[in-house]
């Protein structure tokens, strides 16, 4: 029998949702005519509360989104989502963007714009509502985002911090 080796890449990349946020392209007059470049910004998820984003920069399109999923992939912060949703509200600030995030009840599905919807895709979360407010670059609505995100508090974490276990926490 013929021993069969699987030539795919890294089984650990395929568990990952990638979503294209923006690309936005930038153009240098130079003295042979107009240079391109390009920027593009990706958020990246596994689906199960793991999320990331990257901007990469690059002279071709294929090469920034390749950077900006590799940044991505580098820098997953976890989102503590019960029941498919976050566990209370907060705001995200980064400059003049901000970003409400508030927890839904099942059914309600992702109430959000784009670039706060492709967050909430890739980290698996399935009803959140959420407005941008202030500046809508995208680039500052997803640090706003995760910022926000940064800022929530599971529900066990605070109970071990206070010293209770969760129920003398809930009552």
């Amino acid at each position: 029998m013929e021993h069969q080796k699987n030539f795919d890449k890294d089984p650990k990349e395929k568990e990952f949702v990638e979503k294209l946020v923006t690309l936005n392209r930038t153009c240098k007059t130079v003295k042979g005519g107009r240079r391109m470049s390009f920027s593009a910004l990706t958020v990246v998820g596994d689906g199960k509360g793991r999320v990331g984003y990257g901007l990469g920069k690059a002279n071709d399109v294929s090469e920034a989104i390749k950077k900006s999923i590799d940044r991505a992939k580098r820098n997953l912060v976890v989102i503590p989502m019960k029941n498919g949703t976050l566990p209370h509200e907060i705001i995200g600030r980064y400059k003049s963007s901000e970003v409400l995030l508030k927890p839904a009840c099942s059914g309600t599905g992702i109430i959000a714009g784009g670039t706060v919807r492709a967050i909430m895709d890739a980290a698996g979360a399935t009803d959140v509502q959420s407005k941008s407010l202030g500046s809508s670059t995208a680039v500052n609505v997803v640090r706003a985002t995760f910022d926000a995100i940064s800022k929530l508090m599971d529900a066990k974490k605070v109970a071990a911090n206070r010293g209770k276990t969760l129920d003398e926490l809930w009552g």
